[in-house]
């Protein structure tokens, strides 16, 4: 029986992965406490005076820089988030007070190559997560077809690598990719699979090191998955999910 086996939120886009017990979704949004904020930088035209959903060439990205895959956070959301990252000090802030804002910014900046565009606020779009697309889905990934991502590249693949939130174990590999137009049942949530995951240059940064050392793109492409890793799923019904919960699929939806 396949069960979830992980899962993660991103508070800030881009800078950390937090591994999650449980978590409670909601129709029609979100991961809560995923993409809460994003790193706009100096050049940025997001409008602040106005947030809404911007898309994600307004914000640092690790497809930029490799670096912010390293940083983790732990925290919870509306409150103090601990940021880590294997070349600088930890940092413990409240993102959403100007002083955290500050602080974090001044963290992340050390991060930037020089000459490069600074990190200047931090963008938040209220009642939703900063993610790459304007729909609020989640994101679905497998355990078995990240295990045949690692056998093909002859190196261990951290999950976190491809920043998704629910990870399942026990499928067959890409068994994941005959999803498509399907609903779940996921612990206390039904949600519906809408279309593969699309993947960036981010994928080639290992997080532990923050440092390019695969050619993931190109790598998909030769297992026959054209850039694509993991799907993404809108929630129908909202309720409670855990680790361990059983994933059942249903019938295709009308």
């Amino acid at each position: 029986m396949p069960r979830i086996s992980a899962i993660h939120r991103h508070p800030v886009k881009a800078l950390g992965s937090e591994a999650l017990a449980r978590v409670a979704l909601e129709a029609g949004r979100t991961l809560p406490g995923d993409r809460v904020w994003a790193l706009a930088h100096e050049k940025s035209r997001f409008d602040f005076d106005a947030p809404a959903w911007a898309r994600c060439s307004t914000f640092l990205r690790g497809a930029t820089f490799p670096s912010l895959m390293a940083v983790t956070a732990e925290g919870a959301p509306g409150g103090p988030i601990t940021f880590r990252h294997p070349d600088l000090a930890d940092l413990t802030v409240d993102p959403g007070t100007p002083e955290g804002e500050a602080a974090f910014v001044a963290w992340a900046d050390a991060l930037i190559p020089a000459g490069m565009p600074r990190p200047s606020r931090l963008a938040h779009a209220p009642g939703r997560g900063m993610t790459d697309q304007p729909a609020q889905w989640i994101s679905i990934l497998s355990d078995a077809s990240l295990a045949v991502v690692a056998e093909a590249a002859g190196r261990p693949m951290d999950r976190r690598r491809f920043r998704g939130n629910l990870w399942v174990e026990d499928l067959a590999p890409w068994e994941e990719t005959g999803w498509i137009g399907r609903e779940l049942r996921l612990g206390g949530c039904l949600v519906k699979i809408t279309e593969p995951i699309g993947r960036c240059s981010a994928t080639h940064a290992d997080p532990e090191t923050g440092k390019r050392d695969v050619e993931m793109l190109s790598l998909l492409t030769s297992l026959g998955q054209a850039e694509n890793f993991g799907v993404f799923a809108e929630v129908i019904e909202g309720g409670e999910i855990a680790l361990g919960d059983a994933v059942v699929v249903t019938e295709a939806a009308a």
